[in-house]
């Protein structure tokens, strides 16, 4: 039996932004069907939360988009590489932070932005097993999903929009990943347009005001 596709996202606290992405990214798989063969998690890369639960504002506009959550915040640890098979960074700090704190280059060219699998950003795709990202340049501060944490409740609400639109990019990376290590069949026709994971009967492409 294989192993899980195992994902960590990670931002600085982990209050913020990474349990956003968890939370966001879960429901897409289990709207998917990928439940049962990846698992997800988050963390930081500083300990200043450990033991805390998410940005009560986190809360909020997770429970306003509809999204499951439960968090307690730690610290990220180069120890996980060797079980990780993707270290999701939510800006370009912490890619930079998490790629020197990995053991291997191998661990490294793990470590990717979450916003390199949005919409536009294949342009400037690299190669590889997740066909779709940006290449290893440093060239990617426009790709940042900003810290919200000193603004105001419009700031988590704008996090939670592009956390959206690249969780779908990521989830096709995924099913990829998991087709050619045989732990899933193809997609045949008729199976290229996901739906919202709070409304199944959806498309995920939304109208935004």
């Amino acid at each position: 039996m294989n192993a899980p596709f195992r994902i960590c996202f990670v931002c600085t606290g982990n209050i913020c932004r990474s349990p956003m992405a968890e939370s966001v990214f879960r429901a897409h798989l289990a709207e998917d069907g990928l439940d049962g063969l990846v698992e997800v998690d988050s963390a930081g890369t500083g300990g200043w939360h450990e033991g805390d639960g998410a940005d009560p504002r986190t809360v909020a506009v997770l429970r306003a988009g509809g999204y499951a959550h439960a968090h307690t915040a730690r610290q990220f640890h180069a120890s996980w590489f060797d079980r990780l098979d993707l270290v999701i960074a939510l800006d370009s700090g912490h890619r930079r932070t998490l790629r020197g704190l990995a053991p291997t280059e191998q661990d490294a060219a793990k470590v990717r932005l979450l916003r390199s699998y949005a919409p536009g950003a294949a342009a400037d795709a690299g190669s590889g097993e997740f066909p779709g990202l940006l290449s290893d340049s440093d060239r990617t501060g426009d790709l940042d999903v900003p810290d919200p944490y000193y603004g105001g409740f419009a700031g988590f609400e704008e996090c939670l929009e592009m956390i959206e639109t690249a969780s779908e990019g990521l989830l096709a990376a995924v099913r990829t990943a998991l087709t050619a290590r045989a732990m899933i069949p193809a997609r045949g026709p008729g199976h290229d347009a996901p739906c919202d994971p709070r409304d199944p009967h959806r498309s995920r492409t939304k109208e935004r005001a």
